[in-house]
C-alpha cells in the first residue's frame, strides 16, 4: 500500500498477530458465529492486516461488521447450500453467511473439483462483504494450483463519462504459486482506489490524492484537495485519455461473473446481504509438471524483481512481493493499529465482556 495511506507513526500502536486474532475471533463468536466460522473469519481480516492491507483488515472493517451483525444483515449461523453443479462448477446460496467464511468455504469446493478435473469454478449469491480477496485466491497455492477470485457490490463507481455510480468497485485476485520465490499474488480494485483507502484518509487527515474520485457532477477530481463527504469512485486510469475505460471494463465483466451468473447483486438493484462472489481453481499439474512450472515462475519473477531501476527509484517489485516483505516485518515488530482503532477495541471488548486487545510493549 502506498505510503500516503500508511498509519503515521505517531498515531501507531502495535499488536502482535496472534493478540489481534485471538480479540478478533472472541469478537465474531460474540456475534453469534461458530468457533471454527469465527477463526476463519478473523484469520482473514488479520491476514489483510499482516500483508499492509489495512483497508481490508481489523481497521477498516470489523467494526462494520459488528454493526451489519447488529442490524441482521449477516446471518451468523447460515444454512448454505449448493443449488446448481456439474464435476467442474457450481452455484452455491449463501444464506447470507459473511462473506470471509463463504469464500473460503467456496475456494474448498472450487479445489475439490479441480484436483478432479483439473479446473473448478463456484460462484456466490446472498452473500456480504468478503473482505480482501486475495486471502481467497491463496487459498488455492498449498494444494500447487493457481487461484482466483472476485467480488461484485453495489454502485459506487461511475462509468467512464458518467455522471453517477453505475458499478461496482469489484476487485480482481489472483495468487499464483512459485518455487524459491515468493508467489505472484494480485489483487486489484477496478477502480483507481478501493473506497476503504479513503475511510484511511478520513482517519489519518491526509489528503486525497489526484484521479481517485468524482466531483458530485461526475467530473474527475484532477487536483490534490480534502476528501470530499461523499465517495464516487473512478474506474482505474481516471480519465478517458488516461485509460479508464480499462477499469470500468473489468469492473463490468466481474460483476457479469460474480453477480450475474449467480443470480446475486451487480449494481442495478442493491437488496441487503445480497453479495456475490466468484472463486476459482486451476491445478497445475493438469497442464504442465508442477516442479517445472515453479522453477519457471522463479526464474521470471527474478528476472522482473532484477530489473534495473528508473531514476529516483531503489527497486523494482512484482505483485505480492512487498506484501511477502511487509509480512514479515509486522510478524517481528507487529502490526501497527491506528490510536483510534484500538480505542474502538477497547469500547467494543468492554460493551462485548470479553478480554482487552493485548498491545506490544
Amino acid at each position: 500500500m502506498l505510503e500516503h495511506f500508511h498509519v503515521p507513526e505517531k498515531d501507531q500502536v502495535r499488536v502482535r498477530r496472534e493478540d489481534l486474532h485471538r480479540t478478533t475471533t472472541d469478537i465474531f463468536a460474540a456475534m453469534g458465529m461458530p468457533s471454527e466460522d469465527a477463526e476463519l473469519a478473523a484469520d482473514g481480516l488479520v491476514t489483510a492486516d499482516v500483508r499492509g492491507c489495512e483497508t481490508h483488515g481489523v481497521s477498516n472493517m470489523l467494526r462494520n461488521y459488528v454493526q451489519a451483525f447488529g442490524e441482521g444483515k449477516i446471518n451468523p449461523t447460515p444454512n448454505w447450500k449448493i443449488t446448481r453443479e456439474t464435476s467442474a462448477v457450481a452455484t452455491i446460496e449463501a444464506d447470507a453467511a459473511h462473506g470471509l467464511v463463504m469464500c473460503p468455504r467456496a475456494m474448498d469446493v472450487a479445489i475439490e473439483k479441480a484436483k478432479k478435473v483439473g479446473i473448478g469454478a463456484v460462484t456466490i449469491h446472498n452473500s456480504t462483504h468478503a473482505g480482501m480477496m486475495a486471502y481467497h485466491a491463496m487459498r488455492a497455492m498449498p494444494h500447487d494450483m493457481i487461484g482466483y477470485a472476485i467480488t461484485g457490490g453495489g454502485a459506487v463507481m461511475v462509468p467512464t463519462f458518467g455522471a453517477i455510480p453505475r458499478v461496482g468497485a469489484v476487485p480482481h485476485a489472483w495468487a499464483v504459486p512459485a518455487g524459491k520465490m515468493p508467489p505472484f499474488v494480485l489483487d486489484i480494485s477496478s477502480s483507481s482506489v478501493a473506497a476503504n483507502k479513503i475511510q484511511l484518509l478520513r482517519r489519518t487527515g491526509a489528503k486525497l490524492l489526484p484521479g481517485l474520485l468524482a466531483d458530485e457532477d461526475g467530473t474527475p477530481i484532477m487536483e490534490e484537495r480534502d476528501v470530499p463527504e461523499q465517495t464516487r469512485l473512478l474506474p482505474w486510469g481516471s480519465t478517458r485519455e488516461l485509460g479508464s475505460h480499462k477499469g470500468y471494463g473489468m469492473a463490468v465483466i466481474g460483476q457479469v461473473f460474480s453477480g450475474i451468473l449467480s443470480a446475486g447483486l451487480f449494481g442495478v438493484s442493491n437488496p441487503p446481504g445480497n453479495g456475490s462472489q466468484f472463486v476459482a481453481a486451476f491445478s497445475i499439474d493438469a497442464f504442465r509438471d508442477v516442479a517445472e512450472f515453479k522453477s519457471s515462475m522463479d526464474e521470471f519473477l527474478t528476472y522482473l524483481a532484477s530489473t534495473p531501476p528508473a531514476p529516483g527509484h531503489d527497486r523494482v517489485y512484482y505483485a505480492g512481493l512487498p506484501e511477502h516483505e511487509e509480512t514479515e516485518i509486522r510478524e517481528r515488530d507487529g502490526i501497527p493499529l491506528h490510536r483510534e482503532v484500538v480505542d474502538w477495541f477497547d469500547i467494543a471488548t468492554e460493551d462485548l465482556k470479553i478480554e482487552r486487545l493485548a498491545r506490544m510493549v
